[in-house]
């Protein structure tokens, strides 16, 4: 039951920073803008958090950090792509090369220095009751914070005028212009969210999932998040299953090589990305599916009329 209940501890960890820069990226993609910068905004935030709670030995003043680190990086982002209308394909691969390389250069001085970490919570009583006491009252804040924040995103998308507007700008920014709506500036605080998500998914990363810092310690997971929107059909509530899939994916190849089963440890190591691959092409035969959910205005730019 130990082993057991470990492999589950580990699955919700792995997920946490998957769910919450998924978030994010849903959110942006609901306003008609495609990010593809998630992992290089990652890893910005990772290494913003590290450095500011290893310098101040406050790991809260490192979640800042590393939110902060993710709204500019998106800012730049937004400004680029909403302001100067360049393609947003290319102008978020180019944020994530960015990202990459800003980040290795800020962290080159953090390499294997330990930092400060947010621990779990524990609950008198209730952190102790069997498997559930650890799983459900034994957690970080953070993971409790990105379950709130996905009945949050969902509250806001369907069930507020602020959602309604924002799925009607991804949905049709012609009409939505029409009707007075700031497209440009809707646009640009769904992307500052997205920021701020990814943000502080990779400070998730460097401070409660391994607290430390290394260079790429994003290993991906920025596009495996955006996979994840896809895998969802842009509905909040399939992004927390999707989520879990996927860090179980994750965790059970660790737990695989650890115990020898006889698979070459490379094909383990890259069974998370090929499970993305092939969920993707199976969510994809479905276009009735996506017809319906995908946001109709998704990376269009728009310019208003002058």
């Amino acid at each position: 039951m130990g082993i057991i209940e470990g492999i589950m501890l580990t699955v919700i960890t792995a997920a946490t920073p998957l769910l919450i820069a998924a978030l994010g990226e849903l959110v942006a993609e609901r306003s008609g803008v495609l990010n593809l910068g998630v992992e290089g905004m990652m890893a910005v935030g990772a290494v913003c958090g590290f450095a500011v709670a290893l310098e101040t030995g406050e790991p809260w003043l490192g979640v800042l950090a590393a939110i902060a680190g993710g709204v500019i990086m998106a800012a730049l982002f937004g400004v680029v792509t909403l302001i100067f209308v360049a393609n947003q394909v290319a102008s978020g691969l180019a944020l994530t090369l960015f990202g990459l390389g800003l980040s290795g250069m800020l962290g080159s001085a953090y390499v294997g220095r330990p930092g400060a970490r947010i621990g779990s919570l524990e609950l008198p009583v209730l952190s102790d009751i069997p498997i559930l006491g650890s799983l459900v009252f034994g957690l970080d804040p953070i993971t409790y914070f990105s379950i709130a924040l996905a009945a949050g995103v969902w509250f806001f998308l369907f069930r507020s005028r602020g959602g309604l507007v924002l799925r009607a700008v991804g949905d049709s920014h012609a009409s939505a212009h029409a009707l007075g709506y700031n497209v440009i500036g809707v646009r640009f605080m769904a992307v500052l969210f997205g920021g701020a998500c990814a943000g502080l998914a990779g400070g998730y990363l460097s401070l409660v999932y391994t607290p430390q810092w290394a260079q790429a310690m994003t290993a991906g997971r920025g596009w495996i998040a955006l996979a994840l929107v896809v895998f969802a059909t842009w509905l909040p509530g399939r992004v927390v299953l999707g989520a879990l899939l996927f860090g179980a994916v994750s965790i059970l190849q660790l737990h695989a090589q650890a115990i020898g089963v006889g698979i070459p440890s490379q094909f383990l190591t890259m069974l998370p990305y090929l499970t993305t691959i092939v969920v993707l092409v199976i969510i994809s035969r479905n276009r009735l599916l996506l017809r319906v959910n995908t946001p109709a205005c998704l990376g269009q730019p728009f310019v208003p009329d002058r």
